[in-house]
């Protein structure tokens, strides 16, 4: 894992197009640097003392003359920024500070370490001031200070405390949900920053991040956008674990949905690697060849087929087709019915798929439904009771009635699991497919019930005696 974290914290940021020239953010910045504050004023009126005037005064020389002044008096350049972060109350020098340190640390970024080392000898918080800022109401501040929050978080020897973390990741995760935030782009680089970094990953998912992504790529946004989203996703599942994990979230439907209608090469690049990662990093090879399936069932090879007629530049792209067309062809031919089956229930994408249909499926696969605590079963379940699709419901009360019909204890499972009453409220449904489907799932279940009670009353015919027969042996 260390030299994955080295080889991605080496790369440098237009190699992995990590920021838009175009972001709002940094037209607003580039404007910003235009309008100094006049800072002999701000001594005059005794607003800032005599040494912040000075240090603030030499920041503002060129880059040589800034450069050198950090150098020699690191202390009180961190001491003089954070001071007038903190006593300065107007908007314009707010965000004209933000920049300076902004610039400060693009600039060098080992120079997040005048912050963390100033805070520590202080015995105060390095993230406060700038956390802080988050609640104010200007846009370009709360986002500026965001940016500034991520670099000293990850490009300083000191990772950012347990419960600061948490609300800067959910702060991060709610703006995402902003409707039209014009910052964006912004927010997303700086998830793109934390998330490089492995300590940070198992953060994000307690606030429940990767379902948001998921929920973002799923609307429409621009190209932009769903190119710094995936790649959230692609550092995520350099961790072994959650590249395990991630496909519960339902992320190979999505991407490869995404794959199907894209036309920007750098967006195709990055769902191919995040598809890469999803078979190479997990460490058992049962959850890989499960990604691999679900990957033939949301048609990815169909695309992969597309993309090795087009010549691209990028020797990554070439390389992640080649790789991803081999293992999807090898997983073809080992596919059993059931595995097929398997991976479309759990894609919540249920269509009818010839292995609905086929009764020898049924006969020797209906019990391996029971499998690791019902869970296909369960799914189904759950289908009928939040999909909006009049196809998935239709599919989904099929394959419960086919369930009953082929295993004896079926009936009882489904009423445990809350299946019944779900398949009786689809026979209102308002789609005649649907409650076609209905009305025969419940017949399997009433036609199940005669059965038993059919075996039972002949169970009880032997137990009982014929009339006129003695009760027992003796006379």
């Amino acid at each position: 894992m260390a030299d994955v974290q080295e080889i991605m914290s080496s790369l440098p940021d237009d190699k992995i197009d990590m920021i838009a020239a175009t972001s709002v953010l940094q037209q607003q910045a580039g404007d910003i640097r235009q309008n100094k504050p006049n800072w002999s004023s701000y001594m005059t009126s005794q607003m800032i003392s005599q040494e912040d005037f000075a240090c603030v005064s030499s920041l503002d020389k060129d880059k040589k003359a800034q450069a050198q002044y950090l150098q020699e008096n690191p202390a009180q350049c961190a001491k003089t920024l954070l001071n007038m972060l903190a006593h300065v109350s107007k908007d314009q020098t707010i965000q004209y500070i933000l920049v300076l340190i902004d610039d400060l640390l693009q600039e060098d970024r080992t120079r997040v370490q005048i912050f963390h080392d100033y805070a520590s000898k202080k015995k105060e918080s390095v993230w406060a001031p700038f956390l802080n800022l988050l609640n104010r109401q200007d846009g370009f501040i709360v986002n500026m200070a965001s940016r500034v929050v991520g670099k000293l978080a990850c490009w300083g020897h000191e990772q950012m405390p347990k419960s600061d973390l948490h609300f800067y990741l959910q702060w991060l995760k709610d703006q995402l949900t902003v409707a039209n935030n014009e910052y964006i782009q912004s927010v997303g680089r700086c998830l793109q920053m934390m998330l490089r970094v492995d300590e940070y990953r198992f953060a994000f998912v307690t606030v429940d991040g990767i379902s948001t992504l998921i929920s973002i790529l799923s609307s429409r946004v621009n190209f932009q956008v769903q190119y710094q989203l995936v790649f959230c996703l692609w550092v995520l599942t350099f961790n072994p674990l959650l590249a395990e994990k991630m496909n519960k979230f339902n992320v190979i439907p999505i991407l490869a949905d995404i794959l199907s209608d894209c036309a920007k090469e750098k967006v195709t690049r990055i769902i191919l690697a995040v598809f890469r990662n999803l078979i190479e990093k997990p460490e058992d090879s049962q959850v890989a060849k499960e990604h691999c399936i679900a990957m033939v069932q949301c048609k990815v090879m169909k695309q992969l087929t597309i993309l090795e007629q087009r010549r691209f530049d990028d020797e990554d792209i070439t390389g992640d087709v080649e790789f991803l067309t081999e293992k999807l062809q090898n997983s073809v031919q080992d596919l059993s019915s059931f595995d097929e089956y398997a991976t479309e229930v759990k894609s919540a994408r249920l269509e009818w798929s010839p292995v609905h249909k086929s009764a020898k499926f049924w006969r020797e696969n209906a019990q391996r439904l029971n499998e690791k605590n019902y869970e296909l079963l369960r799914i189904l379940v759950h289908l009928l009771e939040t999909s909006k699709d009049p196809l998935v419901l239709s599919v989904a009360s099929y394959d419960i009635g086919e369930y009953v019909r082929h295993y004896p204890r079926g009936k009882h499972v489904i009423e445990q699991l809350g299946g019944k009453q779900l398949v009786m409220q689809l026979l209102a449904h308002e789609d005649p497919n649907v409650r076609y489907e209905a009305l025969l799932a419940v017949q399997k279940l009433m036609v199940h019930n005669w059965e038993y009670l059919g075996k039972q009353l002949e169970k009880e015919n032997e137990k009982t005696p014929q009339s006129g027969a003695p009760i027992s042996g003796k006379a």
